[in-house]
């Protein structure tokens, strides 16, 4: 996954709050979570971190593609 997109992704629809690999854990305007794109081991990677810093969130999983 191209890491502009998801940058430009998360400044037009809410804050990039952590990095794993590609992928990228977005909080929405709208208080919800969003992890987008990674291998399955970048997601693996921020489901651990998620589960130890951050247990109140419950992200949507989404493997988007930019395009």
């Amino acid at each position: 996954m191209n890491m502009t997109w998801i940058a430009q992704w998360g400044k037009s629809q809410g804050q990039v709050i952590a990095r794993f690999g590609n992928a990228a854990l977005i909080k929405q305007h709208d208080g919800r979570f969003e992890l987008l794109g990674g291998s399955e081991d970048d997601r693996t990677e921020a489901k651990e971190w998620i589960s130890l810093f951050m247990n109140e969130a419950a992200p949507l999983f989404r493997n988007r593609q930019a395009t």
